[in-house]
């Protein structure tokens, strides 16, 4: 357990994909927004102008097109390439303001700091205000920033810096009168804090636990032996005790999953098989970009399990290499036979995808004795020359067989896609 004076920021990107496109597209702002997950399916985020409509998060888009007629709504497919370069400037700027252990990446649009060193030094407050100025000025992203005293803590206070107006978007508790602290503590529901479920909240309401600080004022003991060692850290957390560290370096991957659901029923094997090959092929550089090797993969298929008109079809296969590879031709190969195994004519697939399992680090692995050194290098050198060539012309320039043509029957439905303001081909125009 941690030392109970350590203070710690979360930076959170208000509504991310909403903002980053607003960011290019300013005709969006003060309008209602929504954007779609895969196959323009259910809203993964929404303008508070759409949440003010009543559009709740997941729901999928059929069931509120009268709302999105009625009102105007404008509805965008999710543009990952987009979302994930302006989230790697967000995190480049708060990277400037602590050292690189004194930062923690928690998601695309989250990130926590540890200001422990900087409190006698600066005004906390006032330096997190200089964070949100910069990252607003610098890529026009507004975000909202919660100060407490432990992880826990600072996500709450990320909450309040959200919902209250009067705290201008940087909530710090540690400067907070007890009274008021309490105050607003009883007015959030406990489902609100960082952890706790949904099957938990259940249980906190049958103890008369309603409430954060009804939670906050729990003996942290006791609750970890009705509960688990978790629920005792989280009640310690809200007390102001620090029991999560920060993790400036993401653990290491156990498994690698590429896989999405298709824009319509597939049932033929070639097609399949571009599908397949895609989803090696992105698992791969995922692969290569954590310098790790692969020892087994795992290539599945599913139909459509609400499809009551037809029986439920589920199948997967394994593979293992006799040693552990990172080379895209041994992965795709290897997957190719699977699917082989798997496929079943006349089934309507909605989803395949592969697993990549047996992860070991790249750097620390012993080949065996008997290992053939001329084919891992030119493998290695293969790989080079491919991620050069993608790195300078773009992924689809180059790869395995003809899964990245235009118009596959199995590509994701994405109606409502912006373009990629960071390629070539997206760069914005100044017309006259």
């Amino acid at each position: 357990m941690n030392s109970p004076e350590r203070i710690y920021a979360l930076i959170d990107i208000n509504n991310c994909y909403v903002s980053c496109e607003r960011v290019f597209n300013p005709s969006l702002n003060h309008r209602p927004v929504i954007v779609l997950s895969n196959n323009d399916g259910c809203a993964v985020a929404r303008s508070n102008e759409a949440k003010a409509l009543g559009i709740k998060m997941g729901v999928p888009l059929f069931q509120v097109q009268d709302i999105v007629r009625q009102h105007q709504v404008v509805v965008l497919s999710s543009n990952y390439a987009l979302y994930a370069e302006m989230s790697n400037r967000f995190h480049s700027i708060l990277a400037g303001y602590v050292a690189p252990h004194e930062q923690e990446i928690y998601s695309i649009d989250e990130c926590f700091l540890d200001l422990t060193s900087y409190a006698q030094h600066f005004d906390l407050t006032r330096y997190a205000r200089e964070m949100k100025q910069r990252i607003w000025a610098w890529i026009g992203l507004p975000v909202s920033i919660g100060i407490g005293r432990s992880k826990t803590e600072a996500k709450l206070a990320n909450h309040l810096a959200k919902k209250w107006p009067g705290f201008a978007g940087v909530c710090n508790v540690l400067e907070l009168d007890y009274l008021d602290q309490e105050t607003l503590y009883a007015g959030i529901e406990v489902g609100e804090v960082w952890g706790v479920g949904r099957k938990l909240v259940k249980k906190l309401n049958q103890m008369g636990i309603h409430s954060v600080l009804d939670l906050a004022m729990q003996d942290a003991h006791r609750m970890g032996s009705l509960f688990s060692v978790l629920m005792q850290r989280t009640v310690l957390e809200l007390q102001g005790i620090s029991c999560l560290q920060l993790e400036d370096a993401p653990a290491p991957k156990q498994q690698i999953v590429a896989s999405r659901s298709f824009g319509e029923r597939i049932t033929e094997l070639d097609d399949l098989k571009e599908a397949m090959g895609k989803y090696v092929q992105d698992a791969v550089m995922r692969l290569r970009a954590d310098a790790s090797l692969c020892g087994c993969i795992i290539a599945f298929v599913q139909s459509n399990p609400f499809d009551q008109n037809t029986a439920y079809y589920s199948k997967s296969l394994a593979f293992e290499f006799p040693e552990p590879t990172d080379c895209v031709l041994d992965l795709i190969h290897a997957a190719m036979q699977l699917l082989q195994g798997i496929y079943k004519p006349e089934v309507k697939y909605k989803k395949c995808g592969v697993i990549l399992t047996g992860l070991v680090s790249k750097t620390r692995y012993v080949p065996d004795l008997l290992t053939d050194h001329r084919q891992r290098e030119s493998n290695e050198q293969l790989m080079q020359a491919l991620e050069a060539v993608q790195a300078r012309y773009g992924k689809t320039k180059l790869a395995v067989g003809s899964c990245y043509l235009p118009q596959r029957k199995w590509s994701m439905n994405r109606t409502h896609l912006t373009q990629n303001y960071f390629s070539w081909q997206g760069l914005l125009k100044i017309t006259h």
